[in-house]
């Protein structure tokens, strides 16, 4: 160790003053070294800084999700499998199996509130990002192939704490349904809107959900963006196809 090294060459030049000096600022050294190690493996909330930690934000997700995988009485297997792929890709598998652990240990304890998850996020998230926690939440209840009308009901619940507007609901709502009316919805307007109120509305509608708004989020929120701006560019070609505009 440094301080006897330091002792020895302070014994060396002073002989035992030397030695003493050369001990204590040896040991001081030392020290500062030990503390540079410690600060590297301290704990982070209760944890070592190397172990993961789920931030609340995950938790929420997770919990919003297991409420619409859970609405129509039966858990999905492929909607589980949805999940946990999402998590997986946007947090990493490491940091993803400790969310999923936390959230079972806490799960156990205390039932979930739709309202009170959706009142922390309505504080902390966009507007833009909300309307990606809906369409994340449908995509969830479509693993299956299908949208039951208890899974709408559930995502319109949350969606309504989340303060999201009805017509932005409905619009990412029509993306899962394929209807004769699911373009328009989409696009926000009525069947009886006219070509310059459907050019209008895309304009709108681009701004709204280009990707760009996400920016800030996870690699997969964009992609989720990516995939509601197709939907909306989608639309507006179905509607210039029947137009013929």
């Amino acid at each position: 160790m440094i301080r006897w090294f330091a002792a020895i060459l302070g014994y060396s030049f002073f002989r035992f003053p030397g030695a003493i000096i050369g001990f204590i600022l040896g040991s001081i050294f030392d020290n500062l070294q030990s503390g540079k190690v410690k600060s590297k493996r301290g704990p982070v909330f209760g944890r070592p800084r190397e172990s993961v930690t789920p931030a609340d934000f995950e938790l929420n997700l997770l919990s919003l999700a297991s409420l619409v995988i859970k609405a129509d009485g039966t858990v999905n297997q492929s909607e589980l499998d949805y999940v946990r792929q999402y998590f997986v890709q946007s947090y990493g598998k490491e940091r993803a199996n400790a969310t999923f652990k936390v959230f079972n240990e806490v799960i156990k304890k205390r039932e979930i509130s739709a309202q009170n998850i959706a009142t922390v996020l309505r504080q902390r998230m966009r507007y833009e990002s909300r309307l990606q926690v809906i369409h994340f939440l449908f995509s969830i209840a479509n693993a299956d192939g299908h949208v039951s009308p208890p899974e709408v009901q559930e995502i319109n619940r949350i969606a309504s704490y989340l303060n999201i507007q009805l017509r932005d609901f409905e619009s990412i709502k029509a993306m899962f349904f394929k209807n004769p009316d699911s373009a328009y919805k989409i696009l926000e307007i009525e069947r009886t809107a006219n070509i310059s109120e459907i050019k209008k509305a895309y304009r709108d509608m681009v701004k709204k959900y280009h990707p760009d708004k996400l920016q800030h989020m996870d690699e997969v929120y964009q992609k989720g963006a990516e995939e509601k701006f197709r939907k909306v560019q989608e639309a507006y070609e179905q509607l210039q196809k029947e137009r013929a505009f």
